[in-house]
């Protein structure tokens, strides 16, 4: 299998696209990839975060480059997207996690690649039409890149761009209040992460802040009852832009970027066996989204960059079934 797409490959598969590779446009076959409505804004490097069965896509930036404040929000069960209140600041490069009903926005950037915040806003959906963005306390540290991951009634957020590539820390919005834990052993950014069993899995990302730096194929474990971090089975190759979902207890990770070009890899870990397995490539390899939500059997990859950089946002809003296991 190809190690990445070029650019002349990336236009030549989006072409053919419609016709073949997602043709599956109503209902999938495990194991096979559709598509379902298209998002409003083209869009990548953004974060999205799901509760109530909507899909929450925050900031990013279209092709230019330019950041933006929309927040498109997707219907799962109608198949349709609305625009919902715009953040207080463009955004991109985010961290956003759900938790009882309400979005979360973690960081990120005000431009292409510095001006990192610390800002923290909260979306309450219970609210309905009347919900707005209120700011919250704000993180330890400002940075972006980096993912956040729910546990326990609390929101962690981890890794980020040079120098904040270490961090770690846990917010708990019964309090408002940040605590600062053990550093990520391995500085990283563009990440993916999972909850599995309690613990706290970080895959992958770059070292450096851009494309053209390099990546890890790392994997470490956070426990938040020990406090300790501890190393699991590497992912397959090295890959940074990349994104996960947990289903069925697998977690499915996929896509990403390197200089050369977008990652079509689609792996899988099973945390029973500590082992990765190669699935069949991506239909339409992206880059550029933290956060993915499975819900009703289907994957939902949503959005994404086609070419490497942050110059090709997309309106692609693709759909996996899975068929594995590990549960």
């Amino acid at each position: 299998m190809p190690k990445f797409l070029s650019r002349a490959a990336m236009l030549t598969l989006l072409a053919l696209a419609p016709a073949a590779t997602l043709a599956q446009a109503g209902d999938p076959a495990p194991g096979q990839w559709g598509k379902r409505a298209p998002l409003i804004e083209a869009n990548s490097e953004f974060t999205l975060a799901s509760t109530g069965g909507r899909i929450y896509v925050l900031g990013g930036y279209p092709r230019g480059r330019v950041s933006v404040r929309t927040v498109q929000i997707y219907d799962i069960a109608a198949d349709r997207w609305e625009l919902g209140p715009p953040l207080p600041e463009v955004n991109n490069h985010g961290m956003a996690a759900s938790l009882d009903g309400v979005i979360y926005l973690f960081g990120g950037q005000i431009d292409p690649m510095t001006a990192y915040i610390d800002t923290v806003y909260a979306l309450d959906t219970r609210q309905g039409a009347a919900a707005r963005w209120v700011e919250k306390s704000r993180m330890p540290t400002k940075r972006s890149a980096g993912v956040a991951i729910v546990h326990a009634g609390k929101i962690y957020v981890v890794g980020g761009r040079p120098p904040r590539g270490h961090d770690f820390a846990v917010y708990d919005p019964a309090t408002d209040n940040w605590e600062t834990l053990p550093d990520l052993p391995s500085q990283r950014n563009h990440i993916a992460a999972e909850l599995i069993a309690g613990r706290i899995h970080v895959f992958g990302g770059r070292l450096g802040g851009g494309f053209q730096s390099d990546k890890t194929a790392a994997h470490e474990v956070y426990d938040p009852r020990t406090r300790r971090w501890t190393v699991a089975a590497p992912m397959l190759r090295p890959r940074s832009g990349i994104n996960s979902v947990t289903a069925h207890g697998c977690v499915h990770v996929w896509g990403g970027e390197e200089s050369a070009g977008v990652f079509p890899d689609h792996d899988v870990y099973d945390p029973r066996k500590d082992s990765w397995t190669r699935l069949p490539d991506m239909a339409i390899p992206i880059h550029g989204v933290t956060g993915a939500t499975f819900a009703d059997g289907l994957i939902y990859v949503t959005g994404g960059g086609t070419e490497v950089g942050g110059n090709s946002g997309s309106l692609l809003n693709q759909v996996y079934r899975p068929e594995l296991r590990c549960d």
